[in-house]
């Protein structure tokens, strides 16, 4: 077997996947973990991909095994966990050896390992992965981030493990430092509330139209037949359809309703707000989850208030209307995407490649779906320009964004939670007032701090009349 010039460590489920995937793509690739019984097993269970497998039971091992200049791939959580495994691993390279964080880094961590390294004189990338373990086995979607030569010198592997749209990787370099690491935070986010609108359109049709899983799940697969085809919407027909084994009920009538998370969608939320990009589909999207895991607070809530009347009289609202609701929903909430990635260039430098990222999201990634392609061709024509302004998706919104606000309107009339929809036709509506309720504030503002306004009629800044208040 020609030796590996590629090593893995963290043999974890995304690890395992990865290391298989690169494997079948043709690359030799030696692997650790720090459990060897783990190591062991993945490679007695790779079958025929095990003779391009080399399994290290330490790290020394791990580095021997590799063909310079080595290039070593970290697969382990995020945080102080990827710091001692690059302390431990940096004694045994040499300078030019490279170390590529694929895991789902903070990228502010990222930006400060990236410094460390050329200081050091090292190397180091840090890219984002996305697809779940699917992805990791078959082609995720990778944004690379780092210098450009080291990218250039991984990526025939990266693109080759990539997925595919119409032939193409879905694997590109973002820029350097954690650029790809931040590419993939606001892909989390964007995911958040994706998610959340289709469970918001699947609470309506549940409690609002009284619909069963099972009708659920066709309404959400024949969706899937148009604007809204993607991952989300195939795999929440999946889930609606899908019968509990143990009781034969809707998989769904027997699942918690308290929504998991692993940080990222938090750190989109948070960086938006350092940025100043408005994102507030996103954010209602990470709050929503943030109340979903105060379960007996919500229960409480209810035996004091009661729960709201939640039937929504019958045609008031169609399945139609839902449709075209999350098409207005999707289309504001990668508006604002793409406007924080946007925003990064003046707090980074990054000018991030904006129809790059459309393409490398087109498969591969949790948030594909046909939408992607259109916006890539968007953004091409113009990347400085507010997405919703484009003349595709303008003419989208012109004939959903009516549907948005009967659903929303409906839905808190009815007591049905919608507040990432809600979100979204706030913004809507906000992004098309030329004249907003900002005077207020700013008259608020110049009377009990003196901040001062601007006027129609006149330059410079301006103090009212308050006196002495």
């Amino acid at each position: 077997m020609t030796q590996p010039t590629i090593g893995l460590i963290g043999l974890g489920t995304m690890g395992a996947m990865l290391a298989l995937n690169i494997a079948e793509k043709g690359f030799p690739i030696a692997v650790f973990n720090r459990t060897t019984a783990t190591t062991q097993k993945f490679h007695a269970e790779a079958d025929d991909l095990a003779p391009r497998i080399t399994p290290c039971d330490s790290l020394p091992a791990l580095v021997a095994a590799i063909a310079k200049p080595r290039a070593i791939i970290l697969m382990v959580p995020a945080g102080a966990a990827v710091d001692e495994q690059i302390a431990a691993l940096r004694p045994l390279l040499d300078a030019d050896d490279l170390i590529i964080d694929a895991g789902n880094a903070n990228f502010h961590d990222t930006n400060r390992r990236a410094a460390e390294a050329a200081a050091s004189g090292t190397r180091f990338l840090g890219i984002g992965v996305s697809g779940g373990e699917e992805g990791a086995r078959h082609g995720p979607s990778i944004m690379g981030g780092g210098e450009a030569a080291d990218w250039a010198r991984v990526e025939p592997v990266l693109s080759a493990i990539s997925a595919k749209y119409e032939g193409q990787p879905c694997a590109t370099y973002m820029g350097q430092a954690g650029a790809g690491h931040f590419v993939k935070t606001v892909h989390n986010g964007i995911e958040y509330a994706d998610m959340q609108m289709i469970a918001e359109a699947y609470g309506v049709m549940r409690d609002g139209l009284m619909m069963n899983a099972s009708d659920c799940g066709i309404t959400f697969d024949q969706w899937n037949a148009g604007p809204l085809q993607s991952y989300l919407i195939e795999i929440s027909a999946k889930v609606s359809l899908a019968e509990d084994p143990k009781t034969g009920a809707a998989m769904l009538d027997v699942i918690l309703d308290r929504a998991g998370q692993k940080g990222t969608g938090r750190w989109t939320a948070i960086e938006a707000q350092h940025l100043s990009a408005p994102i507030p589909v996103i954010e209602a999207a990470v709050a929503a989850r943030n109340m979903s895991a105060q379960l007996d607070t919500r229960k409480e809530g209810e035996a004091i208030f009661g729960a709201a009347p939640q039937h929504i009289a019958p045609g008031a609202i169609t399945r139609e209307d839902l449709e075209s609701a999350l098409i207005a929903g999707k289309i504001l909430c990668y508006t604002q995407g793409f406007a924080l990635l946007a925003a990064a260039k003046p707090a980074f430098g990054w000018d991030l490649p904006l129809p790059a990222v459309a393409h490398v999201w087109r498969e591969g990634c949790i948030i594909r779906s046909s939408m992607l392609n259109d916006m890539s061709i968007a953004l091409a024509e113009d990347p400085a320009r507010n997405l919703m302004f484009a003349p595709f998706f303008t003419e989208l919104l012109k004939s959903s964004h009516g549907s948005l606000r009967k659903v929303v309107s409906l839905a808190m009339a009815s007591g049905l939670p919608v507040p990432a929809l809600a979100a979204a036709l706030s913004y809507f509506d906000i992004m098309r007032t030329g004249r907003s309720t900002a005077n207020m504030i700013q008259a608020q503002r110049d009377f009990f701090g003196a901040h001062g306004f601007e006027r129609f009629d006149a330059p410079g800044a301006h103090h009212g009349p308050w006196g002495n208040h």
